[in-house]
Order: structure tokens, then sequence, then C-alpha cells
């Protein structure tokens, strides 16, 4: 579904939010909503027993998994029902974005299932490397397939019916995109369709093209800004350590690479989310100015990053991401045992013309890696692409979407197939799952609304377009038989 550290910002974002943001190490926590009721259809928690280990004929442990459902747009005669995927944070209701829309378009019941480990769906009391060998993209499949399946039949129950098979679509973004994909591809007679919004399908060892979208999305001028900010940050930590890392109240962060890690996210999030004015005005500023630029930048930092946006430095300190107990950081350590283990998105300075610093290659994340999970734990990136195919997905009735400017659209499939068309909405601010969230991505837009987009009908074209595939595969649906979709 921000930067690696991302993946839970979200933690604040996410904590909150059914997608996580892959970018930052913060969780994703990407997409975050705050407490206000109205960012939410429903927060009212639902749970039944999961199986913990889909592949084993001897385990037959359960634990308890959390989620939500939504009917008051149901059209109980015909109605669809979508499966809104939970990634990788805590999901704490059903979020009020442009599914929403989309529920009341076509009559559908929502349901949201938060992903095993992340939030309260807790399979032990402790996240030690042992007790998280169940924590996959494979188990997270099949939690939804074997959800999907006693949603069906207890919502029969309620209606006083039998035998009765709602046509069911399935949406997600960032790394639950890639989930809805995959869902498809693996279970396609349990869904008439899916939508994938900034599907991360593609596992990558060393991601540079993520570096090097950001260049492109801040323009000659901002690049050049935020690559000469980076040479003298790196400068100054030769000479004083202590005191850079200080003036962007990360003095905690005693791996320099943890520091860089985290600088290089506070910006990336700005284009990520669809506010790059924040940090390019900001330092352009300063530059013609002939202000000092390490200052102006960590004045945004913690301004926005730590401040309005909700970031936090623990997210960067591997001391936290070694912690075993549950807290608020967990979700963290979490996702980084998915990108250790299963998709790297290894967000390595490119060998020329990098924003990031030269110190974020591939051997800081393998020895983050090594040091907060132990011995042997490394990313099989070519499993995964085998098993899933990557941009090569061999999948059907499967909707692409991604925004212009978002680094990750880099890692989700960006050429259309027949049965599997992918759009690309263009515009200043158009980042990660626009076209579910609107402009900017974060603060929620309720309802995903556009008109914060630099070009609202980029946004709306390709939402008509999603629409118009949905009713198309929903009445195929409704036409036929499951076995023949």
């Amino acid at each position: 579904m921000t930067t690696m550290k991302l993946v839970f910002i979200s933690l604040l974002l996410l904590s909150t939010a059914p997608y996580a943001s892959l970018a930052l190490r913060t969780q994703v926590h990407s997409l975050s909503e705050s407490s206000n009721s109205k960012n939410y259809l429903t927060t009212q928690e639902l749970w039944f027993n999961q199986t913990l280990d889909h592949f084993s004929p001897f385990d037959h442990h359960k634990f308890p998994q959390r989620y939500y459902e939504f009917l008051d747009y149901f059209r109980i005669s015909d109605g669809p029902i979508f499966l809104e995927i939970c990634g990788e944070s805590s999901c704490n209701g059903i979020v009020n974005d442009y599914i929403s829309v989309l529920a009341k378009k076509f009559g559908a019941a929502v349901v949201s299932l938060e992903h095993r480990y992340y939030g309260r769906s807790l399979p032990f009391k402790s996240t030690t490397t042992e007790n998280l060998r169940f924590l996959s993209s494979k188990q997270a499949l099949f939690d939804l397939a074997v959800f999907r399946q006693y949603y069906q039949e207890s919502l029969n129950l309620k209606l006083n019916r039998t035998s009765v098979e709602n046509p069911w679509f399935v949406f997600g973004g960032s790394y639950a995109g890639a989930l809805s994909a995959w869902f498809r591809l693996k279970f396609p007679h349990l869904t008439c369709g899916s939508l994938a919004s900034s599907a991360v399908v593609l596992a990558i060892h060393n991601f540079t093209e993520f570096d090097q979208q950001i260049g492109e999305s801040a323009g000659a001028e901002c690049k050049a800004t935020l690559q000469e900010t980076t040479q003298l940050v790196e400068e100054r930590l030769a000479s004083n350590k202590q005191a850079v890392k200080a003036l962007f109240d990360a003095a905690e962060l005693e791996i320099d690479g943890d520091f860089l890690y985290f600088l290089a996210d506070a910006a990336v999030i700005a284009f990520q989310y669809g506010n790059p004015d924040i940090v390019c005005s900001t330092l352009v500023k300063a530059k013609n100015n002939g202000d000092d630029l390490v200052e102006a930048y960590a004045k945004y930092v913690k301004e926005y990053y730590l401040g309005t946006f909700g970031s936090s430095v623990q997210t960067y300190n591997q001391k936290y991401l070694k912690d075993t107990s549950l807290n608020k950081h967990t979700g963290d350590r979490l996702w980084w045992f998915q990108v250790c283990t299963e998709v790297a998105y290894f967000q390595v300075a490119p060998s020329n013309d990098s924003i990031r610093s030269s110190k974020v290659d591939a051997r800081y994340h393998l020895d983050l890696c090594k040091n907060v999970f132990g011995e042997g734990i490394y990313p099989e990136v070519d499993v995964t692409n085998i098993y899933y195919g990557g941009t090569n997905i061999s999948g059907s009735k499967i909707v692409f979407a991604n925004g212009s400017q978002d680094p990750w659209r880099h890692a989700s499939k960006q050429t259309s197939s027949p049965d599997m068309p992918s759009f690309l909405i263009s515009c200043h601010n158009c980042g990660h799952c626009t076209d579910i969230r609107g402009c900017p991505q974060t603060p929620l837009s309720l309802e995903g609304n556009a008109r914060n987009c630099s070009s609202p009908e980029a946004v709306e074209k390709v939402r008509h377009q999603i629409i118009e595939k949905m009713d198309l595969w929903l009445s195929e649906c409704r036409a036929g038989s499951w076995s023949s979709m």
C-alpha cells in the first residue's frame, strides 16, 4: 500500500486507514485519519475466529480477527458486497472515502477485514521473529478468502435466506492494493473483480526508480535544492553529527543511515501524498533568500513531517524496531518484517543524480533486517514475483490506477491489457491512491473529493472508467455462474 518507514505513518495516519503508506518507515502509515467520526462510515468492531496457519494440515489454531460492516446503502434484493482490504496498519473502521460513493451508486454492503497481526488482530502476545512466521501476504490472502465465505454465510443467516451468493468486488490501496489484485488472481471464483489502487505488485530489491520519481516530480529547481540540502547535511554529519541530528529533533537516531532515511522520507511524503509545494516552496524560497538550507529543511521536518503529518522519529530507530512488545510502534516492526522477507522495496539511492544520501543503500537495508530480526532474514523477492507474477500478473478483471507523482507507481502495473486496464491520473498533486482518496491524499478528503486536485477532471475521468468496468463485471456476475468468471 508511504517509504518503507512509512508503512504506517499510518501508523498514525494509518492507524485509522485501510491503506498504509509504503513510503515511510512510519507505517505506511500513511493515510491516517483522525478520530473524527465523519471520517468513517462505521467504527463498530466485529470479530470472527481465523485460522492461524492455512498451509498446515495439522495445526488448527485460531486467532480473533477484527472486521467491520456497513449496510446503510445495501440493496438487499441484489446488491453487491464490497470487500475493502485493510493493509499494514491498524484498521479502526471503514473510512469515508470514494469507496463510499461507489457503495451508494451500486447499492453495496461494505465490509473491511483487518490484516493479521496489525491493530487488534493479534495471534500472539509478542512479536518475536519466531512469532512472526505466520505473517505473510499468502496467509493474508487466505484470511480474506475464509472471511469472504464466513461473511456470506452470516449475511444469509441474518437475512433468513439460504444458498444466496451476492456479487463481490474487492478494493485495496498500496500494499492492500496488491492484495486486492492478488486475491482476484488466486481466488477468481470468489470475486467479480478488483480495484488495485497504487498497487505495489512488483517486489523490488533495489528500488532506485523511487528516488528518481521524486526528482522528476520535484522539477529541476526543487530537485537541485533537495540535493544540495542532502549534501550539506552529510557534511555536517561528518563534522558534528550530534548537533545536526538535534537540529531535526532526531538525536535518538544513533545509526546515521536511520537518520538519513528519516530525512529522505520527510521529503518523499510531500510528493507521495499530494502536498509537493509544502517542501519545494520552503526550500526554494530559502535558497533564493540565501538562508541556511539545513535549518530551513529542519523547520519543515519538525513543523510538517513530525507535526502536521504526524510521523515519529522512533519509527526510524532500529532500537525500537527490535522491541517485540505490543505497543504503538508495533506496526512498524510488522511491516519491516514483511519487507525483509517478501517484497524488499528497498528505496536505495541511484548511483547517479540521487536526492537521498548514497548511504541509504542495499547494505543499509540488509543490515537493518539482520539487526532487527536476526540472522537468515532477507527478502525473497524472486520467489514473491514468481508466485504472483509481478507486473506480468496473469489475472483478469482487475483495474489498476496510479497517480502520476506517486513514486510507488513504479512497483505497480502501468500497462493495460484487455481484461486488466491500468489508468494513470496525471496532475501536479496526484499521488498515492488518488482515485480513492482525492487530493491531497492526507489529510482525508471526505468521499475522496477531488476538488483540490490540480486537475479534478483527470481524477473524475479515471473514476468514470473504473465505474464502467465495475458495472460490466458485476453485471456479468449476475448473468453467469461463479464458475464461469
